[in-house]
């Protein structure tokens, strides 16, 4: 009988503890760094919980919301744009946020990440349609700047920040691909064309400005050969010169001394018969002075100078 009363109070005991525990279990709250809870008090809005250990009314408060206060990275979704000059191009990007007011991104809408890929999508397509193909590779920092500008406007009442956009992909139909290429194509080719000229121009110039040099140092040694040579010549004629000097006065002093003077008479016959006889060689035929008393007049002649030479003037 005790047995069978004891039983059901144990079961109710056991239950009991259980639920307590749940519930002790329940009113624990520990919350991550850079993290926020959204605590509801029967269904109505309570407190923001942050970083930390916290305590909640059983049974009365509960967690509604659980943000991250960390930037996140929303990859938007590849959508087709149509360009100012009617070209349809397909761009995706990356759009990078973070949640600054934990209760605003709760209440002030649905789902804020959804909300703000659409409207990047949709500025994204603004942007895009006024501008031109072209442009829109060059342009890729304004498109960005707009996105966020445009994105983090809207996004304020939700307690969202955008902190920046990236523009992954640009892609443009298969046929304006193979337009571009053959563009691309061409202009490297132009530009090789180009550098082709430009180096055999450059080449011309080195030749001929070697040429030039080349000239210029074959023409500097032959001035400076013709320089030395007359130099040379000069020299040659200044010493010749000397050593005849030396000669006539060494000779004008022989003659002087004792003899000199018949020595002079003997030279000057001899030099005029040897001359003589070179002249008669010259022909077939034998020539003879006709008065050989020439040769007599010729050694006097010689004195006279010679004795004119001696004599100093005044």
């Amino acid at each position: 009988m005790l047995s069978a009363v004891i039983g059901p109070v144990a079961v109710i005991l056991i239950v009991v503890i259980v639920i307590a525990a749940i519930a002790f279990f329940k009113t624990i709250r520990i919350v991550p760094q850079k993290s926020a809870y959204i605590i509801e008090s029967l269904g109505k809005y309570s407190k923001t919980l942050e970083a930390g250990f916290h305590i909640l009314v059983p049974f009365i408060d509960k967690v509604a919301y659980k943000h991250t206060l960390k930037e996140q990275a929303v990859d938007v979704p590849p959508q087709t744009c149509i360009t100012r000059d009617n070209i349809a191009v397909e761009v995706d990007g990356i759009l990078y946020m973070q949640v600054v007011d934990a209760k605003r991104a709760s209440y002030g809408i649905d789902n804020y990440l959804f909300a703000a890929s659409q409207l990047a999508q949709t500025t994204m397509r603004s942007v895009i349609g006024k501008l031109d193909l072209d442009k829109t590779f060059e342009e890729r920092d304004n498109i960005n700047s707009v996105i966020v500008e445009a994105v983090d406007k809207a996004s304020d009442p939700w307690g969202v920040k955008v902190t920046r956009y990236e523009v992954k992909n640009i892609v443009p139909p298969q046929s304006i691909k193979d337009a571009m290429e053959k563009q691309m194509r061409a202009e490297r080719e132009k530009r090789a064309m180009i550098a082709e000229s430009e180096g055999e121009r450059q080449s011309r110039i080195n030749r001929a400005e070697g040429e030039k040099q080349q000239l210029i140092a074959q023409s500097e040694g032959e001035k400076q050969k013709r320089i030395n040579e007359a130099e040379g010549r000069a020299a040659e004629i200044e010493k010749v010169a000397e050593a005849t000097s030396l000669g006539i006065k060494r000779i004008a002093a022989a003659i002087i001394e004792e003899g000199g003077s018949q020595a002079v008479d003997l030279r000057i016959a001899e030099q005029y018969l040897d001359e003589f006889g070179k002249l008669a060689k010259t022909n077939n035929s034998m020539i003879i002075p006709t008065d050989l008393s020439d040769i007599a007049s010729v050694i006097k002649s010689a004195k006279m100078a010679l004795s004119q030479q001696k004599t100093p003037t005044k």
